[in-house]
C-alpha cells in the first residue's frame, strides 16, 4: 500500500530549551493514520498534520478497552544520523498484544515503512541534547460503535511521536522502589504479556500509593502466590546477587521487553552469568542480609535503564550499593546508549537508520 503524505501548512514552534523537554508531553508536526475495516482489512495508510480526530461515544475502544500500543525512539548521532533502535522487534510484540486481545495483524514491513517516512519527515523534531530522544508511540483502538460485548469490526492504527527527555527526572540516578503486597496486575493466561491499556490502570492505585511514601514506582509479585518477583510498572527488572544477573522468566504475565532482551544478549557478549528464572521476594531479601545483592536496576524502552538504590518490601527496607548505580548496570547503560545513539557498533540489525539531517 502506498502511504499518502499531507504535509503541514502550520508547522509548530520546536522546543528552544531540549534540556527541559520532559517526557511525553509536546508532540511532532505530524501523525501517521490508517484504518481497518472487516472484509476490507488494513486499508489507506496516510501520513497527516497531527491534530485531534473524531471518535463515537460508542466506541468498543471506550467501552472495553480494545487496545493496543507500543514504545521506541528515535536517536540523532553526533554525525547527524536518525537512527531506530530494533524497530521490527516492536511491531512483532505489538501483533502478538493484538492476538491476545483480537485485534487483527498489521502487516509489520508497512509499520516499519510508516514509522520510517513519519521521522524523517520530522527529522528535525528528534532532540540533539544529551539523554534526549524522539519517543514514537504506536498504537491501535478500536472505533466500531457498539455496546454489545464482542470484538470490533473497525479499527484505527496511528503513530505519534515526542520529543523527550528522560523518563524519570532523574535521569540515570538511581530510584526508590516499592514492593506491592496488596494488588495485583496480572497473572500467567491474562493480559500481563500484553501492551495494552489495562495491564498500566491496574498498577495506577499502587504507584499513587508508592508515590505517597516517597517511592517512584512499584515493584510487581505474582498474582497467586504474590511470592515470586515479576515486573515494575514501567520496566522489567534484574537483580545482581553475587556474580549472577537474574531477571524474571517470561511466563505470560511478564511484558517480554525489547530492551529486557537486549541486556540480556549484551551481558551474554560480555561473558557475564545471566539467568532468566523464577525468583521469590525472599530470595531477593535473604541475597540482601547476607549482603549478596550487589545491584538493582530496571529497562525499558522510555528509561533504558534505571538503577534501584532502595527496594522497600514490608518494613524491610534494602538500601542497595549505597544509593550508587553499580558497575554492570553502568556497563549495560554505556553500552546500549552507545549503540542507540550510533557510537558504538551492535549486533547486526540493532541500528535502522531511518536518514541523515
Amino acid at each position: 500500500m502506498e502511504i499518502k503524505v499531507t504535509l503541514t501548512n502550520a508547522p509548530k514552534a520546536k522546543p528552544q530549551d531540549e534540556s527541559k523537554l520532559g517526557f511525553g508531553t509536546i508532540y511532532t508536526d505530524h501523525m501517521f493514520v490508517m484504518d481497518y475495516d472487516e472484509g476490507q482489512g488494513w486499508h489507506d495508510p496516510q501520513i497527516v498534520p497531527y491534530g485531534d480526530i473524531t471518535l463515537n461515544p460508542a466506541a468498543i475502544a471506550l467501552h472495553y478497552g480494545q487496545e493496543t500500543f507500543e514504545g521506541m525512539k528515535a536517536y540523532r548521532s553526533k554525525d547527524g544520523r536518525i537512527l531506530l533502535f530494533r524497530p521490527e522487534e516492536n511491531y512483532k510484540r505489538l501483533n502478538a498484544s493484538n492476538h491476545r486481545i483480537c485485534i487483527p495483524e498489521l502487516p509489520v514491513d508497512l509499520c516499519l515503512e510508516a514509522t520510517k517516512k513519519l521521522v524523517e519527515i520530522d527529522k528535525e523534531w528528534v532532540p540533539a541534547a544529551e539523554n534526549a530522544s524522539l519517543y514514537i508511540r504506536p498504537f491501535i483502538f478500536a472505533t466500531e460503535p457498539y455496546l454489545g460485548v464482542r470484538p470490533s469490526k473497525s479499527f484505527k492504527f496511528m503513530i505519534i511521536c515526542s520529543p523527550s527527555g528522560p523518563y524519570y527526572a532523574s535521569g540515570i540516578a538511581p530510584v526508590k522502589i516499592y514492593v506491592e503486597n496488596a494488588y495485583v496486575r496480572a497473572v500467567r493466561g491474562g493480559m500481563g504479556f500484553a501492551k495494552t491499556g489495562g495491564n498500566y490502570a491496574a498498577g495506577l492505585v499502587a504507584e499513587v500509593e508508592a508515590h505517597a511514601q516517597d517511592y517512584a514506582q512499584v515493584l510487581w509479585l505474582d498474582g497467586v502466590e504474590q511470592k515470586y518477583v515479576e515486573e515494575v510498572g514501567t520496566m522489567n527488572i534484574f537483580f545482581v546477587i553475587g556474580d549472577e544477573v537474574v531477571t524474571p522468566m517470561v511466563n505470560g504475565s511478564i511484558l517480554p521487553g525489547i530492551t529486557r532482551k537486549s541486556m540480556i544478549e549484551v551481558l551474554k557478549l560480555k561473558g557475564v552469568k545471566v539467568s532468566e528464572r523464577r525468583i521469590s521476594i525472599e530470595e531477593v531479601g535473604e541475597a540482601y542480609d547476607r549482603g549478596e545483592l550487589k545491584e538493582i536496576f530496571g529497562t525499558g524502552t522510555a528509561a533504558i535503564i534505571s538503577p534501584v538504590c532502595t527496594l522497600k518490601w514490608g518494613d524491610k527496607v534494602m538500601e542497595v550499593n549505597d544509593g550508587r548505580i553499580g558497575p554492570i548496570s553502568q556497563m549495560l547503560y554505556d553500552e546500549l546508549t552507545g549503540i542507540q545513539w550510533g557510537e558504538k557498533e551492535g549486533p547486526e540489525g540493532w541500528s535502522v537508520e531511518v536518514c541523515r539531517l
